[in-house]
């Protein structure tokens, strides 16, 4: 029982280690946003949201489920040398994909350009921009579709205590 709960901590003070692991430089202006946020939409969906350094630090991940896993993502966000320019790929649960750029607009606030792979509902390009304020992400995003851009929707992210969920 004892060895049991020795190698009980031990996968979780790794877990921590994994969760705290130093962004690189180029990823440092997503530091605040590290952990895990929660949003209620106005139609009454939830969507949790978790950002975490991984992969030594180079790599920032995030995961993201509305409605306890009716829909969800994962993406990549990281520095491309190439282009000099941070980057990322967004994969869904609806079997679609995005990769773009982002481009740091302020302290704690950056604009994300994405370009959409096999959306049934005709996207095809996404614009959204993130500030962190007062301890809250507000997120606004527009949505190129049928040759025009939607209107921006806004919603505001708060800390929480619920975990992503996939079905």
């Amino acid at each position: 029982m004892k060895k049991l709960f020795v190698i009980a901590m031990c996968l979780l003070l790794q877990t921590f280690a994994n969760q705290a692991q130093a962004l690189d430089e180029k990823l440092k202006i997503f530091e605040p946003y590290l952990g895990t946020w929660e949003s209620t939409f106005s139609n009454g969906a939830v969507d949790v949201s978790h950002w975490e350094s991984t992969l030594n630090g180079t790599t920032l991940r995030t995961l993201h489920s509305i409605n306890d896993g009716a829909y969800g993502g994962e993406s990549l966000i990281f520095w491309d040398n190439k282009k000099q320019k941070l980057v990322f790929f967004y994969f869904t649960t609806a079997g679609f994909y995005t990769q773009g750029e982002l481009e740091i607009t302020a302290e704690n606030e950056f604009v994300a350009y994405e370009d959409v792979t096999g959306n049934k509902d005709g996207i095809t390009k996404v614009k959204s921009s993130s500030r962190l304020s007062d301890g809250k992400i507000v997120v606004s995003t527009s949505y190129f579709k049928q040759g025009e851009w939607t209107k921006p929707e806004s919603r505001s992210y708060s800390r929480s205590t619920k975990t992503v969920k996939f079905k």
